[in-house]
């Protein structure tokens, strides 16, 4: 029973692209910025060999890695988190997702709120936990409805759970993803609710929830599942997917909980692909500039992985990799940065080596198809 857990350490990148300038990224190197916190510690990922990545000059290197290893380059255009996990499922995006950094235009707004029958404050980019604080007020006295957006394609609708029920949140924001298509078709649609008194500090909810474009192709989770397998996701993955491809999801509350929840998967019997997006680093971390708080998570995920490597079985295989880049030591942004990203794979019937860099993060894809003898119907290489 061929069984392969394919983990995303979302923004985990190691080190700008060539082309980073053009993104506004150049000198990002995420792994970089990590390791010079106290609060790194990653000996477990060292034995597999992500020290001995091309580009990575932090870290120490072991003679012979565990795991066949690789430095993955985005062939797409862009650096947020749809674009990044469709490109590991075979889908090349030649031109980025829309942004918006003056925010959205006034048709899609009045068509917004024609549909839904509430205003709408803000309209800009905001960090989420600061957009709550100026606008919270605002909203509960009006009933008007958050909207903003970030570096990423994104439409962000943030609302207090006593003002408008989480449910109800979901389906403005279905609206908005119906709205959204097209010239106007961002990568997500994003409920943000929250709590708190009026005049006091609002806090973001655990019951966020992401509406995705449909992705443009065929993908390896629609050929895993037209072959029989199954294709289990664990976090935003189905979400990011817009569950297309998918035969089971659970949703997780961050890392600690995606991580317990790909332990039980190791546990059950199933063929096929369990994908899991581990978070945290991404919208904990890395968004706010926190170096020691994301090297802290690294640190955790390290500490938790012998448990997974004990629970492989022969035929097991276990990818890790990521998405994009979220450097936070580079204060000149919070946003995405555009950078190459690890790739280490590991089984008992996995030949180790270093496969160098390789051209695009769909090679991941066509592995994982060739894994159960499946031929990718896009492009990418198998690197087993």
């Amino acid at each position: 029973m061929k069984r392969v857990f394919l983990i995303v350490l979302d923004s985990f990148g190691i080190g700008e692209m060539e082309d980073a300038e053009a993104y506004g990224d150049k000198g990002t190197n995420t792994l970089r910025s990590v390791s010079e916190s106290p609060a790194f510690s990653m000996p477990n990922m060292r034995k597999l060999g992500l020290f001995n990545l091309d580009g990575v000059t932090c870290g120490e290197k072991v003679d012979a890695p565990a795991a066949r290893i690789a430095r993955m380059k985005e062939a797409s255009k862009g650096k947020d988190t749809t674009i990044g996990h469709w490109e590991i499922a075979g889908i090349l995006s030649k031109k980025p997702l829309p942004t918006y950094p003056n925010g959205f235009p006034q048709e899609v707004l009045e068509a917004f709120s024609k549909r839904t029958g509430r205003g709408v404050l803000c309209n800009k980019p905001y960090s989420g936990t600061a957009v709550i604080q100026e606008y919270g007020d605002a909203h509960r006295n009006t009933g008007d409805l958050i909207v903003y957006t970030s570096a990423d394609s994104v439409f962000q609708i943030a609302a207090h759970e006593d003002v408008v029920p989480v449910e109800q949140l979901y389906e403005y924001c279905r609206i908005a993803r119906e709205i959204l298509q097209g010239e106007h078709g961002v990568g997500r649609v994003i409920a943000r609710p929250f709590t708190g008194p009026c005049g006091g500090h609002f806090t973001r909810t655990p019951r966020r929830h992401d509406f995705s474009l449909l992705p443009p192709g065929t993908t390896m989770l629609d050929q895993l599942k037209d072959a029989g397998k199954s294709v289990i996701s664990v976090g935003k993955i189905k979400d990011i997917f817009a569950g297309q491809g998918i035969t089971e999801a659970v949703y997780t509350k961050g890392n600690e909980e995606g991580i317990e929840y790909t332990l039980s998967y190791l546990e059950k019997d199933f063929e096929g692909l369990c994908f899991v997006n581990l978070v945290d680093y991404d919208m904990l971390y890395g968004h706010r500039n926190d170096v020691d708080g994301y090297a802290a998570a690294l640190t955790y995920f390290d500490g938790r992985l012998p448990e997974i490597l004990e629970k492989l079985r022969e035929e097991d295989i276990l990818m890790i990799t990521a998405d994009h880049g979220c450097d936070p030591g580079y204060t000149v942004s919070t946003d995405h940065s555009r950078e190459y990203t690890p790739f280490l794979m590991y089984g008992k019937q996995v030949t180790p080596g270093n496969l160098g860099t390789r051209d695009t993060f769909a090679d991941i894809g066509a592995t994982v198809l060739d894994r159960f003898g499946i031929r990718p119907v896009f492009s990418g290489a198998s690197m087993l």
